[in-house]
Order: structure tokens, then C-alpha cells, then sequence
């Protein structure tokens, strides 16, 4: 249990890859970048570790690895979402977790519903 404590605040305390890269200009602004699905499933798993460091989910979703990421559409706006199955959960109304960012990588909602 104590490795597992150190690796998820290692974690939590790492920064989160850069968005921008090299050679890119400051000059015209057309606001935040999207992300990519790699770097959605990456945010989304820290999440699920700060949800799990919240006491908001149970340990056991911290060991589980995304089953599914895609980007859908939400009353007109881009959001993607990230899919967690965990196969330690018995209750099938809570053994499927869903991590929702916008398009740009903000935290939107995380819930058992998908909705």
C-alpha cells in the first residue's frame, strides 16, 4: 500500500505534459489548443488517482487502465471521454467510470452513467 501512496502522489504531483511545442507563435491567439486523444486518456487517469486520493472512488480504479477514449459532441461542443472498466466492482451500475474534459483538457465531470 505505501508504494502505491508514493507512485499516485508522484503522480499527482508531476506536470502534466506541455501542450504547446516548440516553434509556435505567440502572436495570434485563437485560444487554448485541443488536445490530443493521448494526452485526453493521460489527464483522465490522473484525474481517476485524484478521485481515488479524494476518497470519491474506491482504491481498486486507480490500477485500471482506459478501455475506451473518444471525442463527442455535447449540445454543440467537442468533449472527450474517457472510459475506465473495473472488473472489481460487483454492482454493475458503478463498474464503469467516465471521465469527461472539454476539448482542451479541462476536467468537466466524472461519473458511472456516461451522461
Amino acid at each position: 500500500m505505501h508504494k502505491t501512496f508514493i507512485f499516485t502522489l508522484a503522480l499527482l504531483l508531476s506536470p502534466l505534459p506541455a501542450l504547446a511545442g516548440g516553434g509556435h507563435d505567440h502572436g495570434h491567439s485563437h485560444g487554448p489548443a485541443e488536445i490530443t486523444q493521448d494526452q485526453a486518456v493521460t489527464i483522465a487517469s490522473k484525474r481517476v488517482i485524484m478521485l481515488v486520493a479524494q476518497s470519491k472512488i474506491h482504491e481498486s480504479w486507480q490500477l485500471v487502465m482506459p478501455a475506451k477514449s473518444e471525442k463527442k459532441m455535447y449540445d454543440g461542443h467537442a468533449e472527450w471521454v474517457v472510459t475506465y472498466k473495473n472488473s472489481q466492482v460487483s454492482d454493475s451500475a458503478k463498474n464503469t467510470l467516465y471521465i469527461f474534459l472539454s476539448s482542451t483538457g479541462d476536467y468537466i465531470a466524472a461519473n458511472f452513467t456516461g451522461n
